[in-house]
């Protein structure tokens, strides 16, 4: 049983990037994102398919690419998946569909 993903090989190497990512993600706003949830997002979703002989340079730039928008979609998804949305309170669901 695999545990982790390929490329957390390359994390602490990768830090100065991620650093970089999340402050332009403070820059338009989204402070709360931390680097746990950012390498969440791209070992779950942006590196589902996994490259053999993968470069130190790719790796860095696939980081720099994420969009903001890319990640905030993909965090919502995820939230929607966790979320437990038993309406076992007939009040709480009342509210909701107003």
């Amino acid at each position: 049983m695999k545990i982790g993903h390929e490329y957390d090989y390359f994390r602490t190497t990768v830090k100065p990037a991620l650093e970089s990512k999340l402050d332009e993600f403070r820059l338009l706003g989204y402070r709360k994102v931390t680097e746990q949830e950012l390498w969440g997002f791209l070992t779950k979703k942006k590196w589902k398919k996994i490259k053999e002989n993968v470069r130190l340079f790719e790796i860095v730039e696939e980081i720099m690419e994420v969009k903001v928008s890319e990640y905030i979609h993909y965090a919502t998804i995820e939230a929607f998946k966790e979320a437990d949305f038993a309406f076992d309170n007939e009040e709480e669901r009342r509210e909701l569909l107003k």
